[in-house]
């Protein structure tokens, strides 16, 4: 490393081969954390993630009443008493946004003043119709200029009939209401307004996590579930590897048509889907919709960079309210190592392939305006281009805590 805050690689003059064992899913890893806590008795989560937004999910819980120990580094031993209780002030939750989202909602069920808050990044980003939701049935809760700070008055129960939200706005939105939701008196439904759903993949994640701690949640119609009351119970859940880690690898391996063994188990979250189209590389599908694996657009867009021709990403207009804008991000940082290799178009990203960069050297400086999602993208740059230099590095410590370690076991040098 070049200083504690810029991070480059030197590209490898061979291919990458190895073994790696991939993190614990972040998503299915909070989502327990979440469910256990709510559940009365003790849950064991193996294979889990530590990482950022695992340790502020873990922590805020600890602050609510829940037992919460750490046996191992891939282990939670989770004591809940099936409720959540009044922290002793405000919960700082970082930029982790599965945590924002799935606390502010569960707070209702604390019996008093819950806020809950993040850093300049989780201040900006918006929570508004999660807020309106809750609202609109009955909770007391407001927002700042609908961003983080929030703060919840706790009934100390939940007695409604039904939540609407427009489910293309964040599928953590539709997924907080539904863990809410197996904790009423009585059944309740979630419905989701407007024509589409935003990654899908993830309220299937959230359904199954619901069914592994017992709860009962049925579809009734194409955007409408019925959830049952009784809360949750304590079980034992093994947490599968994060499927938007993988894709690192996998590019990885795409990049310098390398083997990088990471483990035959299946993944069902939606950013698997990209790994045939990593595969397809440097034949790209000349157009891309990534509205259903967010989390993976970063990944597939870095390596159209070097494609054999121009690659569009559709669907992704929910990228600009993630950590970061990360449509700008990526047009901007892509522009940095070649000009006018990226555009955008209005919120579709178009991809100038240019494989003619591979072999070159550069010396640019990459914003990754504190996103993991960025830097660990365009680390998959410097596989190919010298001169690649990432700011803050160690906010890759949110997700993938390992990452830059993981480089170095593959024979890659970081200067």
């Amino acid at each position: 490393m070049s200083s504690d805050n810029t991070i480059s690689l030197v590209p490898p003059a061979g291919p990458l081969i190895g073994s790696v064992t991939l993190p614990g899913s972040k998503s299915i890893t909070n989502r327990a954390l979440l469910l256990a806590a709510l559940a009365d008795g003790q849950s064991r989560l193996t294979g889990a993630l530590k990482s950022d937004d695992t340790m502020h999910m873990a922590e805020a819980l600890r602050r609510m009443g829940v037992g919460i120990e750490e046996p191992d580094d891939t282990t939670y031993m989770v004591t809940g008493t099936g409720g959540l209780t009044v922290p002793d002030g405000p919960l700082f939750l970082g930029n982790a946004g599965t945590a924002m989202r799935f606390l502010t909602a569960v707070s209702v069920l604390a019996h008093g003043t819950v806020v809950l808050t993040g850093d300049a990044y989780m201040q900006t980003r918006p929570i508004q119709a999660l807020v309106d939701a809750l609202a609109h049935a009955g909770v007391t809760i407001t927002a700042t200029n609908g961003s983080p700070p929030v703060r919840i008055e706790g009934a100390g129960r939940l007695d409604v009939k039904r939540f609407e939200i427009d489910g293309q706005l964040s599928s953590q939105f539709v997924s907080a209401l539904l863990m809410l939701a197996a904790c009423g008196e009585e059944p309740i439904e979630v419905r989701l307004t407007g024509n589409e759903i935003g990654a899908r993949g993830y309220i299937d994640i959230t359904l199954a996590c619901m069914r592994a701690f017992g709860a009962e949640a049925v579809q009734v119609a194409k955007q409408t579930w019925r959830v049952s009351p009784g809360g949750y119970t304590a079980g034992d859940i093994v947490i599968e590897p994060d499927a938007s880690a993988a894709t690192y690898l996998w590019a990885m391996e795409a990049l310098t048509s390398g083997h990088i063994a990471l483990g035959n188990q299946a993944l069902t979250q939606p950013d698997a889907a990209a790994y045939p189209l990593i595969r397809s590389f440097p034949q790209m599908p000349r157009s891309i919709n990534g509205s259903q694996m967010q989390d993976a657009v970063p990944t597939l867009a870095v390596l159209a960079a070097f494609n054999e021709w121009p690659v569009r990403f559709t669907g992704v207009a929910n990228l600009r309210v993630k950590e970061c804008d990360r449509l700008q991000a990526l047009h901007a940082g892509l522009n940095a190592i070649s000009p006018g290799l990226a555009t955008l178009e209005n919120d579709d990203l178009i991809i100038d392939a240019r494989p003619q960069l591979a072999g070159t050297r550069v010396g640019t400086l990459v914003e990754t305006h504190g996103d993991h999602r960025m830097a660990m993208s365009f680390a998959l740059a410097g596989l190919r281009v010298g001169g690649v230099l990432i700011r803050d590095p160690g906010c890759v410590a949110k997700t993938f805590p390992g990452y830059w370690d993981t480089l170095v076991s593959l024979g890659v040098e970081l200067v």
